[in-house]
């Protein structure tokens, strides 16, 4: 893993402008496709019970996300899952707030059993919760780690067969068997609603045009956390609103030159 392949796969993202359908929270859907589209993928957010199963089948890569959950929408990210797995297009699931509430916590775990997911990305604590172990989770926002975040990512990847990114001051990526940290980024993030949610379908439009499933998080991981990098050094005296519109920017002006002068990513194991 190399920043020169980091960059080489952000171009390709730019040249196949891979459709991402997105099925999540009602508070972040105009966020992640602004993010999308400055990156240079295409965003659908179609939830439709009628119309996502063919939506899915069409898309290059899935997102389901469970951030504002109702019954019927966890019938159409079954709808959808099945259907992309069918039609072997990747699927992502962010179980955010996993461990708040039984139906939150439950509704992963159904998804988990009946959907093949190529990445599962959280933070440790909802990591952990889909995975069986009780971490504290308050509302939908992590605890303090009450575990070794490094092992609990290739613990989790190896029981659920995927590939699993826990995301906070480093980011591990790991598919079980290859360990991969990240360690671009910036806590101004944190303050932004939806910085997460759209990391999730950044790391889907990587995973869209390369077959490595863990290379491709890192490098959606180390294109986002420069990105962000960029945006707070330019507008470090102006607060998260200015920041998240220059967020944007910076998703968009992010050029391989970047990529490969701030990368900071590393094989692990």
């Amino acid at each position: 893993m190399n920043n020169e392949k980091i960059a080489m796969l952000l171009q390709r993202v730019r040249e196949k402008n891979p459709l991402i359908h997105n099925i999540t929270n009602v508070v972040v859907t105009n966020f992640t496709a602004n993010g999308l589209l400055a990156l240079g993928a295409s965003p659908v957010m179609a939830d439709s019970r009628k119309e996502v199963a063919d939506m899915a089948k069409i898309a290059s890569a899935l997102v389901i996300n469970i951030g504002t959950l109702n019954e019927r929408t966890v019938e159409a990210m079954h709808l959808a899952g099945k259907s992309a797995n069918e039609h072997m297009v990747p699927v992502m699931l962010d179980p955010v707030g996993a461990g708040a509430t039984p139906f939150r916590t439950e509704t992963a775990r159904s998804l988990l059993e009946n959907i093949q997911f190529a990445v599962i990305r959280g933070n440790a604590a909802e990591i952990a919760n889909v995975a069986g172990e009780n971490w504290t989770v308050k509302g939908v926002d992590a605890g303090e780690s009450q575990g070794d975040v490094l092992d609990l990512v290739i613990s989790t990847a190896k029981k659920l067969n995927t590939v699993v990114v826990a995301t906070g001051k480093e980011d591990f990526v790991s598919n079980g068997t290859d360990t991969i940290v990240v360690r671009n980024g910036h806590s101004i993030l944190t303050k932004v609603t939806g910085t997460g949610c759209l990391l999730t379908s950044v790391i889907a439009a990587f995973v869209a045009v390369e077959q490595n499933v863990a290379e491709a998080c890192a490098s959606a991981l180390t294109v986002y956390g420069i990105a962000a990098e960029l945006a707070a050094l330019t507008t470090a005296e102006l607060g998260p609103g200015s920041f998240q519109i220059e967020f944007l920017n910076q998703l968009n002006r992010i050029s391989a030159e970047d990529v490969i002068q701030y990368g900071r990513v590393e094989k692990i194991s």
